[in-house]
């Protein structure tokens, strides 16, 4: 086998993440539903964009939140995501690195500007994202660093980057490479409208290319059609080797094989933005399982991790994630 120099490779959207506070009625008035993310393209973004006051920016998307993250807790993490050579582009690079990620993905010259997602922020801190998804729909199979997925313990890949065609086989190609390296592959389902959209091929693909995955039970819920949560982790137990559902307060369940575990939330004295919240849990997971520690273990690093992010405002948290750990979690 060969050197392991990442702990985590992740591919996803490389997108500046743009944060306003907003009220419920704003919302409305823009027919956005609450805690949806929408597709626009880049002149209804600009439209948006001239009518709010950002607060935050950085960069973003899920997979780049995680990294970030595993980062931030003290691990080596590298990112392959699509960027133009613009000014939002340089920003996303200049941040994500500056973080300690490796990100070295060729930039494009010419076509769609760098992707972003507005993201607005009610009282009752949810979140309702408008994303263009710009340069990302460029990411095709010749972008894969092969070195890079060789020398990772996990792949991890965002289920947001499963629309654009090639940025499909630009999956199955990092999985199948990860699986004949006998590393690991790893999936987030990003959104329950990404799952309503990709249903049986994220079936099939999970079977046949997933060995963690990560869901909350909505998403769960909407992969298999159930009626129930329970319903649904009978069937996704059958799937895959190991499932990470995060169910917001009430904590998080880890299927593995037959064994259904129930993990507390971490206590959050307010919440002030559940931005993130996902792709915090699924770093402080991954960090767990690359550094051996058992996978309920594991589940209690990503709960510290997401309550720390949701205690502030932003996708990520502005202090160390090691810090929020105890020495034995």
């Amino acid at each position: 086998m060969n050197k392991i120099f990442y702990d985590v490779l992740g591919i996803g959207n490389a997108i500046v993440d743009i944060l306003v506070e907003v009220s419920d009625e704003f919302l409305v008035s823009m027919n956005l539903k609450k805690g949806s993310m929408s597709l626009v393209n880049e002149e209804v973004s600009k439209k948006i964009f001239k009518q709010i006051s950002p607060k935050m920016k950085c960069s973003g998307g899920s997979a780049a939140n995680t990294l970030a993250g595993i980062a931030s807790l003290g691990s080596s993490s590298a990112f392959i995501g699509k960027v133009c050579d613009d000014p939002l582009g340089r920003e996303f690079f200049e941040d994500i690195t500056s973080l300690g990620v490796d990100f070295g993905t060729q930039m494009i010259t010419t076509g769609p500007a760098t992707a972003t997602c507005i993201i607005f922020v009610t009282e009752d801190a949810q979140r309702t994202m408008v994303t263009h998804l710009g340069a990302c729909i460029e990411l095709a199979p010749n972008d894969i660093d092969e070195d890079k997925v060789i020398n990772a313990q996990v792949t991890y890949l965002e289920g947001y980057l499963w629309d654009p065609p090639e940025a499909k086989k630009a999956f199955l190609k990092a999985a199948e490479l990860a699986h004949q390296s006998e590393r690991k592959v790893s999936l987030s389902l990003s959104d329950s409208f990404c799952v309503d959209r990709h249903r049986l091929e994220f079936i099939d693909f999970i079977k046949s290319h997933v060995d963690i995955l990560f869901g909350n039970e909505e998403e769960i819920i909407s992969l298999y059609q159930t009626r129930s949560l329970n319903e649904a982790i009978s069937e996704v137990s059958k799937d895959s080797s190991i499932t990470a559902i995060t169910c917001g307060a009430e904590g998080s369940i880890i299927v593995f094989q037959d064994q259904i575990s129930k993990i507390d939330a971490t206590h959050v004295s307010c919440v002030v933005d559940t931005t993130g919240a996902g792709d915090a849990f699924a770093a402080g997971f991954l960090y767990g399982y690359t550094n051996s520690y058992d996978f309920l273990a594991s589940a209690h690093i990503g709960s510290k991790c997401s309550a720390e992010v949701i205690s502030d405002f932003g996708g990520r948290s502005k202090t160390s994630l090691l810090s929020c750990l105890a020495p034995n979690p």
